[in-house]
């Protein structure tokens, strides 16, 4: 698989986390975020954690902008990505 995903999980705080995977899919990496592989990560005291919003893109630079992007949005902005309503 060449490129990479950009990702949003929904974390049981009800904060957001969004993130970058090329190695995998975007719900095996919601699987180490569950299990807290990395006890110093954002989402470890943050869990159960669900994946709201995952898109494919065809070059990692691409992802990585968009990644960079999402994460400087607003918490309004975000939710108006993941349910696709952008007039919103």
């Amino acid at each position: 698989m060449s490129g990479a995903w950009v990702y949003i999980l929904k974390c049981a705080d009800g904060s957001y986390y969004t993130g970058l995977t090329h190695a995998e899919s975007p719900e095996a990496r919601l699987w180490h975020h569950n299990a807290a592989t990395d006890a110093a990560a954002y989402t470890a005291s943050r869990r159960q954690v669900a994946l709201v919003y995952a898109e494919h893109l065809d070059q990692i630079t691409d992802a990585v902008a968009a990644e960079r992007k999402i994460k400087g949005w607003s918490r309004a902005k975000k939710e108006a990505l993941i349910s696709g309503n952008w007039p919103r």
